[in-house]
């Protein structure tokens, strides 16, 4: 009998929630525990949907054996229909959200909040963290993108294509163009295009929000403004000072969290959380085998500061 409540306990499923904040409507996906010790808080990479999270926030879930409440917020505006008509946001407006979301749903709650950040939402993650300290007791970036690489010919790509107005109109269009296909024809080329190796679950988050003009003007849009503000140096001043509150988790062969920052990390930071994870890509999320290896680690890194903070 305590096998079975162990494994109902442990085991559940993230449910979909639509969540008005500050008069922007925003998609939510959560797990809350019947008793929660924690409250950890998933800020996207970009793009920020939801749903590209969906196996990992349950396989976290079922590591932390039901201890902690999970939440997966969107980006404003990375959503299946256009609640904002079109607005545009950048990342200091999408951190401002997340920001005003923890203002309205978790500021009553007693117990702590853990970020736990993807590419650019490390990045929001740490800078959050500054902004709420008393809430925040933790903050973990997986496959963190805090700075330029300058070495990266994708990244380059990207940068240029982010940066005009027109190249990004353009190509918005076609990507929604897609929309019109059959949902089959659309997985379809999804699958064998993109995805050979993702799960049924992220492969259906992008074809239903990715192929949305207003996403994809909002991932390009928030992408360059990313790459205006990563023009910047890591605030190393910060993560010294709070280095027993951080963590990082690498890629092996990534251009957005390159192993030029974990060693220069390691360098300005000595004695911070490190690991590298050489198994899985960037978009660890979208397979079944990446979400489950990358939520184990997360667990271990929670349990272990929760035993920590206790001592």
């Amino acid at each position: 009998m305590g096998r079975v409540e162990l494994d109902s306990k442990a085991k559940r499923q993230a449910d979909f929630r639509l969540c008005n904040v500050s008069s922007h409507m925003t998609e939510l996906l959560e797990i809350r525990a019947d008793d929660p010790k924690m409250h950890v808080l998933l800020i996207p990479g970009n793009p920020g949907v939801v749903t590209f999270y969906k196996d990992f926030v349950e396989s976290l879930y079922e590591f932390l054996e039901g201890d902690a409440s999970i939440t997966a917020i969107s980006h404003l505006s990375h959503t299946k229909k256009d609640w904002d008509h079109g607005r545009l946001f950048s990342l200091e407006e999408q951190t401002d959200h997340k920001m005003d979301f923890i203002k309205q749903e978790l500021e009553n709650i007693e117990v702590p909040i853990i970020l736990v950040g993807h590419s650019i939402g490390s990045y929001i993650s740490i800078d959050m963290f500054k902004r709420s300290s008393e809430k925040v007791i933790y903050c973990i970036g997986l496959y963190p993108f805090l700075a330029l690489n300058l070495q990266s010919t994708e990244q380059s790509i990207v940068g240029k294509i982010a940066a005009s107005r027109v190249v990004s109109v353009a190509l918005s269009l076609i990507v929604a163009s897609l929309g019109f296909l059959p949902r089959s024809a659309l997985r379809l080329i999804v699958t064998n295009s993109l995805a050979k190796s993702w799960s049924a679950v992220a492969v259906e988050a992008t074809c239903s929000h990715l192929v949305q003009y207003h996403t994809m003007r909002n991932v390009l849009f928030m992408a360059m403004t990313e790459f205006r503000k990563l023009t910047a140096t890591p605030d190393w001043a910060f993560m010294r000072e709070n280095k027993e509150k951080l963590a990082f988790l690498f890629g092996g062969d990534d251009h957005w969290g390159p192993l030029q920052m974990f060693e220069e990390i390691s360098k300005q930071v000595p004695g911070i959380a490190l690991s590298i994870e050489r198994g899985h890509n960037h978009a660890f999320s979208c397979t079944e085998a990446g979400a489950s290896c990358v939520a184990k680690y997360v667990a271990s890194l929670i349990k272990n500061q929760l035993l920590h903070s206790r001592q």
